[in-house]
This record gives structure tokens, C-alpha cells and sequence, in this order.
């Protein structure tokens, strides 16, 4: 796919707590085209300790409004400067990058998409292209406690949601491979962002059932096109660059332990 530089402007901030916000960007022009589970770079302005674009998850595309909806971890100086955005200021992006999810060819594919924490973004996008396609997907989304579930309204627009929190403030209690829903329903395919423990103990369960699974990796991925190379991941194929192979990979590609 063709990649883009844009100087997006910013619509909207949602400041969902005091560690997540949602930045909304709009363009002039018609936004490019964009697959679930693809990513941006963004530019960060105005910090005197990072030099590289931060990666962040597509969460969303609105084309009625031509809005692009980056959810953002407050983690560090550099995504702390991205929350800090006001409505109308500039957001470089290069986008759109990566190899996102596979999408189901079949209406009774039972698709599950299972996420943590701020990997629970590019789901969001995924479910609702999936309803465009008339396949209504399960959502089986975990966090340590229920403050820190995200954008549940919004994923409940388009499919069921399953909630597991650690200390059990809301869903079952535990993780998500420990959801009731996984001893009782079949599925045909799972996709699956989050922690790298999480996405492993969701892999040995797909592949214990022998179903379909795909993985967003959250290597480091500093530059997005393949040349820095800080998020090279050992593979079957040998030694790639998430970034461009990725950051989703099916699970049969990755030398994990499972």
C-alpha cells in the first residue's frame, strides 16, 4: 500500500482516564485507505528526549467524519506529549504501515478477538469492518481492574463483549484465558493484541484447539519502513522486521514456545 505523510489536525481529545487518551485526527483531503491492524508513526513535537516517531495502533477510521482514532498509553515522555494535544493542533503521521489482521472470507466464521490493555485498539477497527462484511465477531477484552477497560461502548456497537479483570471489579475474575466462554464455545479464527504473556497464553490455547490465530506483536519500531532495524523478531522465515512483515503474524510463523 501506498504510505502517506500527512500533518493531520487534531478534532477531538478524549481523555478516558488518567493514563488513556483518545486523539481523533482529520485531513483536509479524503484519508487514505487503511487496514485493521496496521499502524502510524507519529512525530513527536516539542520534547527534548525523543528522537524517533512513536508507533501507535490504527483504533479506528470514521469515514463519515474523515477521522483517524489513535488510542494513546501515556507512558513515557513522548506519549505524554501526544496526549497533551489540543483540538486543532498538528499530528505529523506516516501512515499507513504494516501487515494488519486476515480478514474472514466466510459470514459463519466464529471470529474471537481478544485484547489487553491498550492492545485492545486494533480491535475496535477489525470488529467493525467485520460487521461491514455481515460477520458479527466476540470481543474477550482483560485488564488489571474495571477502570482500566477501554472504549467498551464503542466495541459494543458491533459484536458481543466478554470482560475478565484481575481483581474481578468487573467480568470474570482473572485473565482472559481463564473467560467461561473458551470452555464453551468454538471458534474459527482469534486475533489477538495485548502483552506479549497474554498473546502467548492465548496462542497455546489456539493452537491446543487447533484454531486459526493471528498476533500483533508490540516490538519496538522506531521507523516503520524496516531500517532501523530495533524490532527484528526470529521467525520460521528467519530474521524479520515486524514493521514491515507484520506487526500481525500468524502464529504458526513465530518461534514461540507454545
Amino acid at each position: 500500500m501506498k504510505k502517506y505523510i500527512l500533518d493531520l489536525t487534531v478534532s477531538d481529545v478524549c481523555r478516558i482516564n488518567d493514563k488513556y487518551v483518545l486523539v481523533k485526527l482529520t485531513h483536509d483531503e479524503e484519508l487514505p485507505p487503511m487496514i485493521p491492524g496496521q499502524f502510524v508513526e507519529v512525530r513527536v513535537d516539542g520534547s527534548s528526549t525523543t528522537f524517533l516517531r512513536r508507533p501507535i495502533s490504527v483504533n479506528f477510521v470514521d469515514r463519515e467524519r474523515n477521522e483517524l482514532w489513535l488510542l494513546v498509553a501515556a507512558v513515557g515522555d513522548g506519549t505524554r506529549r501526544i496526549a497533551m494535544l489540543k483540538k486543532g493542533e498538528m499530528l505529523n503521521c506516516v501512515l499507513p504501515l504494516g501487515r494488519g489482521f486476515t480478514m474472514p472470507e466466510s459470514a459463519d466464521a466464529k471470529v474471537l478477538l481478544v485484547g489487553g490493555g491498550v492492545g485492545v485498539a486494533p480491535l475496535l477497527y477489525m470488529g467493525m469492518a467485520m460487521r461491514e462484511r455481515g460477520i458479527e465477531p466476540k470481543f474477550l477484552l482483560g485488564a488489571r481492574r474495571a477502570a482500566d477497560l477501554l472504549l467498551l461502548d464503542e466495541f459494543r456497537k458491533y459484536g458481543r463483549v466478554m470482560i475478565t479483570t484481575e481483581d474481578g471489579s468487573e467480568g470474570e475474575r482473572g485473565f482472559v484465558t481463564n473467560h467461561s466462554i473458551l470452555a464453551t464455545e468454538r471458534f474459527t479464527q482469534i486475533c489477538t493484541c495485548g502483552p506479549k504473556p497474554m498473546m502467548m497464553a492465548v496462542a497455546r490455547y489456539a493452537s491446543k484447539e487447533h484454531i486459526d490465530c493471528e498476533v500483533s506483536l508490540e516490538n519496538c519500531m522506531a521507523c516503520g519502513v524496516g531500517a532501523c532495524l530495533c524490532c527484528v523478531e526470529d521467525t520460521t522465515e528467519g530474521n524479520v522486521c515486524v514493521c514491515t512483515e507484520g506487526p500481525v503474524f500468524d502464529i504458526k510463523q513465530l518461534k514461540w514456545e507454545i
